[in-house]
């Protein structure tokens, strides 16, 4: 099951995947210094039907420029957004860009657990048919109907490559035909559920991207609650987008400080029951969440900056 070692060491840190089309060679460029956990080069939404064998080679040629790319010593993780399994385009997809260097597929308009299992064939095809090793890119499928919805726990089981579970909110909105609004009313019953399979299968839930790049405020609110309902990251469609965004799924100073004052104080106690700090009454259950939080801010301390 070699899918969990690959999207590098500090797998559960993708607090931004940047979306940027295949076929953009100086978007792509500008993306890998924008400071995200992933660059997703895209060949579905982001590129007509016309352009798709010509995204695919230019895709190819980006993940070979990427893969030689360390600016400030910092790896560039590259993803792919492949065009959904029922479309047929996906096995020419995949044979373009499984190579060295990409780390998952994004795989649009998961609905039935058959989807995963079809890209795993696929998948293992490329990837023998491309030098490497079977089972190393991963797979990170985006839920954004409501019939992949309803079966999001199968789809998050249906192949050992998942290791994230994500969400896209413009296809699930046509679908109900309701109109997506700033207060996320229309996404609500998506992001909880999603974040609890995620949560339930050990996988890193990523949020939907915010869709009006120049509203700084609005993507903050947004990525804050996002966070505080169990996203651990989300997708991004500019790289003025990353910042706010990394920003908001680090955990503050404070917030390491008392995650760490709350371990020491509880393993004092030699993990006999609870303690209070500051007034709060620490047990494991509390304990094990400052833990995880500091083990999340470390990792974001061993990347090195975005130049």
């Amino acid at each position: 099951m070699h899918g969990k070692a690959l999207l590098l060491d500090d797998a559960p840190l993708l607090r931004t995947l940047l979306f940027v089309p295949a076929d953009r060679e100086r978007m792509v460029a500008r993306a890998a210094d924008a400071g995200a956990d992933a660059i997703v080069l895209d060949l579905e939404d982001a590129v007509l039907p016309a352009a798709k064998e010509a995204a695919r080679a230019a895709a190819r040629g980006a993940l070979d420029a990427l893969s030689l790319r360390t600016p400030a010593g910092r790896p560039v993780r590259a993803f792919v957004r492949v065009n959904g399994v029922r479309t047929g385009l996906t096995r020419d997809d995949l044979f373009a860009v499984v190579r060295p260097g990409l780390a998952a597929v994004v795989l649009p308009k998961a609905e039935t657990p058959q989807d995963l299992r079809d890209l795993d064939v696929l998948l293992r095809e490329a990837e023998l048919a491309n030098g490497v090793r079977p089972g190393d890119v991963a797979v990170v499928p985006i839920i954004e109907s409501p019939r992949g919805l309803l079966r999001a726990d199968e789809i998050a089981r249906a192949s050992d490559r998942v290791r994230a579970l994500s969400i896209g909110a413009e296809d699930y909105c046509a679908e109900l035909e309701v109109e997506r609004n700033v207060e996320g009313t229309a996404i609500a019953y998506l992001r909880y559920q999603i974040v609890q399979v995620a949560a339930a299968n050990g996988l890193v839930a990523i949020d939907t991207p915010y869709p009006d790049v120049r509203d700084r405020d609005g993507l903050v609110a947004e990525t804050g609650f996002a966070r505080a309902v169990g996203f651990k990251g989300k997708y991004v469609l500019h790289p003025d987008q990353v910042g706010p965004v990394n920003d908001a799924f680090t955990p503050s100073d404070a917030e390491v400080a008392r995650a760490r004052a709350i371990v020491a104080a509880y393993d004092r106690t030699a993990h006999a029951g609870a303690v209070s700090v500051d007034g709060q009454m620490v047990d494991a259950p509390v304990a094990e969440r400052a833990r995880r939080l500091i083990a999340r801010a470390d990792a974001i301390a061993r990347r090195p900056a975005a130049r």
